[in-house]
């Protein structure tokens, strides 16, 4: 099972595991390892201190790239299950941005599949950030941050 979600409303990427498990794998015994990342938002960034970001996407697009995203990692790593969850809007430091999770019978592929999609996921997903900053001045997010 696969499954890729972009929210408007606050994301609790626990909540979001918990739900994806009671749902989906109740039942499935196949799996031996899950590995999660969850992005948060901070407080900084290129020597600016960051109040808030709101975060565009184009929505078709932005699923669809996600979704290209997991078909690569599925066909390079033996996976069972992926969850990606991308928050959009405002969102205020500290709170979580994105939920990567991956379900397969060994952990170096998922460890290996967890860390590919994300990073593709930064530098590849139709995602424009818009920062504000505590001089009351904002900005566009021209590059993302390595690793």
């Amino acid at each position: 099972m696969d499954q890729i979600k972009i929210l408007t409303a606050d994301l609790s990427p626990w909540k979001e595991l918990e739900v994806f498990q009671e749902n989906y794998l109740v039942d499935n015994r196949e799996f031996g390892a899950t590995v999660t990342f969850v992005g948060t938002m901070r407080d900084f960034n290129e020597g600016d201190t960051v109040t808030s970001m709101f975060l565009e996407h184009y929505p078709k697009m932005t699923e669809q790239q996600l979704a290209n995203l997991v078909e690569k990692a599925k066909k390079k790593w033996a996976l069972l299950h992926t969850l990606v969850v991308h928050r959009v809007g405002e969102i205020k430091p500290a709170q979580p941005i994105v939920l990567v999770a991956i379900w397969s019978a060994h952990r170096a592929a998922a460890f290996d599949a967890c860390r590919f999609i994300m990073e593709e996921l930064k530098s590849t997903t139709p995602f424009w950030k818009k920062e504000q900053l505590t001089n009351g001045n904002s900005r566009w997010v021209e590059k993302n941050t390595k690793g």
